[in-house]
């Protein structure tokens, strides 16, 4: 189990290209992988991306990748002349326009980022891909190994959390048991209140009980409850990617303890309730940044 948020780092050098990447993921339903590449080696972006997919499943991930020549090269500067060529006539043109000469200044030039071009010189696609995809492979590791020990963090707070919704329903299934009895004394208190004597035998009690515990039973709810949550568990230890299961799982239990809630119709019951989803919720937080 990992979770969705991480950090790597990886560098590697041939005899022509040092290549340094840098990963960085958060959390999302989805894999969505962004890169962020010289502008002529994005051809080599769908192998990239494949070589990232192989680790990641889920997640908002984004690769930097930093290219220089091995030995360090100095940035080589080059001019657009087309470019200044098309800016200056642009120039003449709006002289005319107003009728009095205005003279380009070089900062009008240089506003212009694909005038002057101060990139490092130009790398062979090949030999990029030689230096990337070393480097890539260890940002990858170190990405993972990073996700692995805060999924690690994540689990030991899960079962915490479900330790409490454990004890929680535990003590509803015992409250849910005095239900019947407790509805009997009320009604029976009520009727004396009234001056109304009924034998305990009476047909309409005994249906009226009988009515009262159907309605209020919450066994059924108790026993799927347990099957999710046995199935929570034995996903927990599973080693691949298991959020959207999980979060699947975390609905049906909120539905259970919310219909746990309404049929018993007991407050004591009702505040175990409201403990157990409070701590169902965080759960689900958690849930939410599991790959």
């Amino acid at each position: 189990m990992q979770s969705m948020t991480g950090f790597g780092r990886g560098e590697y050098a041939t005899d022509d290209v040092l290549a340094r990447v840098e990963i960085s993921a958060v959390n999302r339903k989805q894999a969505d992988i962004n890169f962020n590449l010289p502008r002529d080696l994005n051809s080599l972006e769908p192998a990239l991306r494949k070589q990232v997919l192989a680790t990641v499943s889920r997640g908002r991930v984004y690769v930097h990748v930093a290219l220089e020549p091995a030995g360090g090269a100095p940035p080589a500067a080059s001019l657009n002349q087309e470019l200044a060529q098309q800016i200056d006539a642009a120039f003449s043109d709006l002289s005319k326009l107003l009728g009095r000469h205005v003279i380009p200044q070089a900062t009008d030039f240089l506003r212009v980022p694909e005038v002057f071009d101060f990139g490092a010189p130009a790398i062979d696609k090949d030999a990029a891909q030689a230096a990337i995809e070393p480097a890539l492979t260890t940002a990858l590791a170190n990405l993972k190994s990073m996700r692995e020990e805060e999924g690690r963090l994540l689990l030991d707070d899960l079962y915490l959390r479900l330790g409490t919704i454990t004890g929680c329903v535990q003590e509803i299934e015992k409250l849910a048991a005095t239900r019947p009895a407790l509805h009997r004394d009320a009604l029976l208190a009520r009727l004396q209140e009234l001056d109304l004597e009924l034998d305990l035998s009476d047909e309409r009690l005994l249906k009226e009980l009988a009515l009262f515990a159907d309605r209020s039973d919450i066994s059924e709810e108790v026993t799927r409850f347990h099957s999710h949550h046995s199935q929570f568990l034995e996903i927990l230890g599973k080693t691949e990617p298991v959020g959207r299961q999980l979060d699947f799982l975390c609905q049906e239990l909120n539905r259970e303890l919310n219909t746990m809630a309404s049929k018993a119709n007991h407050a004591p019951l009702a505040q175990q309730v409201v403990t157990a989803k409070t701590e169902l919720e965080k759960i689900r937080e958690q849930v939410q940044n599991l790959e």
